[in-house]
């Protein structure tokens, strides 16, 4: 991919305008448009913020960043193996779709995570980043859905094609942050809102929202005006942790989740997007933050997610695998802890 096509595909994933000239007073509004709320320590009363912490970078950093380092060449094509999952799983198995859509099947449920199978993760089909790997599980193979896990509202986890899609065909409910609800109106779903810290059941489950470092926007108008985070899944057998997008941010989006929710059976954690480090650490960790994060949520396994399908950053494919297999090691863990899967991979976690 040439630095111009990265340059727009990233910008129409992260909502910053690479073309087009948008003027500051078309970028502050006085109104947020998915969310009317009270003042709270993450919402101004018109964007939510990442407390003590940092903003997303703008435009100018953006060019700055394509006008460095070229980034890595990627394969245009990386041939999987699809699976067909079983209708139905009791304990515990976790499927890669790609990127950050799995599946997780639990307690007789089926949950997917930013449910992506359009072939571009873009706000138009002819253009922006495009996957190099078919999903994992075809659309018609999948079990039926009952609930989706939609973490934030960049392009790249929320796929509005996708999700009139799994309307029509299994008509789950969705549970997302505050305000992304309003964004996919449009699509018919079912929803439910939380914000941090709020709490819901789900079945046989509870579903709780808590904080994690990103942002979310869909164009350039409306950064941070609906709410990204983190969900844990509580259940017999232990907590299943998904985080869709989060910088490390100092480790607070993982510390006491244990004592929160219990013991932590299985951790996902997104891996890529992450070079170059000074434009992207802030809301993307690196496969080594990940791991350090692994370690403070105690959680017994983990899966890699968010590489390997749709390039958006200066990495190499397979880099943040192999940053996972290192940072393992340095860290004196189990390879089989902490797995990166490859689309079309599934894991039954072990009990703990």
């Amino acid at each position: 991919m040439n630095r111009r096509s990265l340059l727009q595909s990233v910008a129409a994933v992260l909502g910053v305008s690479a073309v087009g000239g948008a003027t500051a007073a078309a970028v502050r509004t006085g109104k947020n448009r998915y969310y009317d709320g009270p003042v709270s320590d993450h919402f101004d009363g018109v964007r939510f913020f990442n407390p003590d912490g940092s903003p997303p970078k703008g435009f100018r950093d953006l060019l700055k960043w394509r006008m460095g380092e070229a980034p890595a060449d990627w394969p245009s094509d990386v041939p999987i193996v699809t699976v067909r999952p079983a209708r139905r799983v009791e304990d515990l198995t976790i499927t890669m779709v790609g990127h950050a859509t799995m599946l997780i099947q639990m307690q007789g449920l089926n949950i997917l995570t930013d449910p992506v199978w359009s072939e571009r993760a873009s706000p138009v089909s002819f253009a922006g980043p495009k996957r190099v790997t078919v999903p994992g599980i075809p659309f018609e193979d999948l079990p039926p859905i009952d609930l989706v896990l939609l973490s934030h509202c960049h392009y790249d986890h929320m796929d509005l094609a996708t999700l009139t899609r799994l309307k029509a065909e299994h008509d789950p409910l969705v549970i997302t942050p505050l305000g992304n609800d309003t964004i996919i109106a449009e699509t018919g779903l079912r929803t439910e809102v939380l914000d941090w810290g709020q709490s819901t059941t789900f079945g046989r489950l509870g579903v709780h929202c808590t904080p994690c470092h990103h942002w979310g926007a869909r164009g350039v108008g409306d950064r941070s005006m609906a709410l990204w985070g983190t969900f844990v899944l509580t259940g017999t057998g232990g907590a299943v942790v998904f985080i869709g997008d989060t910088g490390f941010d100092r480790g607070r989006p993982y510390r006491d989740l244990d004592r929160q929710f219990g013991p932590i059976r299985a951790a996902l954690l997104p891996i890529g997007a992450y070079d170059p480090r000074w434009f992207m650490a802030d809301q993307h960790q690196n496969p080594e933050e990940a791991v350090q994060g692994f370690l403070l949520s105690k959680a017994a396994y983990a899966i890699g997610h968010h590489w390997g399908t749709i390039q958006l950053t200066n990495e190499g494919r397979n880099d943040p695998k192999f940053a996972l297999e290192a940072a393992l090691i340095q860290h004196e863990l189990r390879a089989d802890r902490f797995r990166a899967l490859e689309a079309g991979e599934f894991w039954e976690i072990p009990p703990v």
